[in-house]
């Protein structure tokens, strides 16, 4: 009976895991109570982009800093947090991401945005400036932080060449959380 119960409360653990600010989130059916900034900011300033692959750290939270920068006003806190999932979630190589196999993880992403979105009193879809403003800075990323130096394969593989006007240098993970959270502070100061 002892063995019963213990594996039913072991299972009911695996449901959720606990994170940077101690709430219990569920990643595969989040609710928006389970979402916090300070925990996004966290994790996001923690992650390197590109897994790693990068010629120094260049963190999640700073690529989100900049791609809010990068999109009109009206939609710059989408900008911020198009990536929160990742918070969660973590992420995934696109070529990984983009397959069939994957539909759980993209699934799971899907349901983590649309918790974020309702956290924070965004429209329940990404703002197509948000999309084209990611693909801009992933270009400016691959020439400014990666080892990519071939700028045609940089423009097939992202739709956009990097931008002429923003040259990147990455922040430490204290730093960019912090300028996570002012531009979010920022940016929600009048609601």
């Amino acid at each position: 009976m002892e063995n019963t119960t213990t594996k039913q409360k072991v299972a009911q653990l695996a449901r959720y895991f606990r994170t940077f600010t101690g709430l219990r989130v569920h990643p595969l059916a989040p609710s928006p109570d389970e979402i916090d900034i300070d925990d996004i900011a966290h994790s996001l300033a923690h992650q390197c982009r590109f897994l790693g692959h990068t010629d120094g750290f260049y963190s999640v939270a700073q690529h989100s800093v900049l791609v809010s920068e990068l999109v009109p006003e009206a939609d710059a806190l989408w900008g911020l947090l198009h990536d929160a999932a990742e918070a969660y979630l973590g992420d995934l190589p696109a070529p990984i991401k983009r397959t069939p196999d994957m539909r759980v993880y993209r699934a799971a992403e899907e349901r983590l945005l649309a918790a974020v979105a309702a956290k924070f009193g965004l429209a329940p879809t990404l703002p197509a400036s948000v999309a084209e403003a990611d693909r801009i800075a992933l270009a400016t990323e691959f020439r400014d932080v990666t080892t990519v130096d071939d700028l045609d394969w940089i423009v097939a593989e992202c739709g956009f060449a990097p931008s002429e006007c923003l040259w990147i240098t990455p922040w430490p993970p204290a730093v960019a959380e912090d300028r996570f959270l002012r531009r979010f502070w920022e940016l929600t100061k009048h609601e």
